[in-house]
């Protein structure tokens, strides 16, 4: 399995028999480097945790470009088929959808969820994190943009994921330091890869605290260059 960071909380995930994209903000990120066609090809999925700009980002444009299944809660899958994606597969908390190659089950994460359409606010469900448990390669635990919370605990007994994709960002997200305390007191991670961190000025601008909160704890810190990928 190869996992590339195209930015924010954008990951590029290339399986035997898929190709997922995760929350593909990219033509509005001022960070991301390459094209959305380049990131995009030969998508099959896109994986999206809730409703934010910055998070949908190119979804409609690469569903309709490639036909990719979009793959969400039921408010995000039903706005963006309203933009022209025909291909929607909604679940909700708790559930577990089986896509083929991989599985996708829906998480809580602490966090809101919207946009803004001619300066009305529109609610989009609920925020999720998620977790991919392809069928050849390990599982990933995508938070999705979130505080700690006691449950992930839960998470990690039902899941068990062995790759946690983790926003360190602060004011948005949990801090370096919070993130470095979920990981710890919750997860039996192999690697973790920090993400949600130094596109705006408002976040961290580096992965630094989170790193250094780790030092000593029994999991690797991949912490990618923006389009750096490593393989699982």
């Amino acid at each position: 399995m190869k996992l590339i960071w195209l930015g924010h909380s954008a990951f590029r995930i290339e399986l035997p028999e898929a190709v997922i994209l995760i929350d593909p903000f990219l033509s509005g990120n001022p960070k991301f480097t390459g094209t959305v066609e380049q990131a995009s090809e030969g998508t099959t999925h896109i994986i999206l945790t809730h409703g934010h700009d910055d998070h949908i980002g190119d979804a409609a444009a690469i569903a309709k470009a490639t036909g990719a299944q979009v793959i969400s809660n039921f408010e995000v899958c039903m706005f963006l088929q309203g933009q022209g994606a025909a291909n929607i597969n909604p679940g909700n908390t708790g559930g577990t959808i089986d896509c083929g190659a991989f599985a996708v089950s829906f998480t809580d994460a602490l966090h809101s969820s919207g946009t803004v359409v001619n300066g009305q606010s529109i609610y989009l469900g609920n925020p999720n994190g998620v977790v991919i448990k392809p069928k050849a390669g390990p599982s990933v635990y995508h938070m999705g943009d979130t505080d700690i919370f006691l449950d992930m605990a839960l998470i990690a007994e039902i899941h068990q994921p062995k790759i946690g994709l983790v926003p360190v960002g602060d004011r948005f997200t949990m801090s370096g330091k919070t993130a470095a305390l979920a990981v710890r007191r919750f997860f039996a991670f192999e690697a973790v890869v920090p993400c949600h961190y130094g596109t705006f000025d408002a976040l961290a601008q580096d992965p630094r605290e989170f790193v250094e909160a780790l030092k000593g704890a029994n999991v690797r810190v991949d912490a990618l260059p923006i389009g750096g990928s490593q393989i699982y």
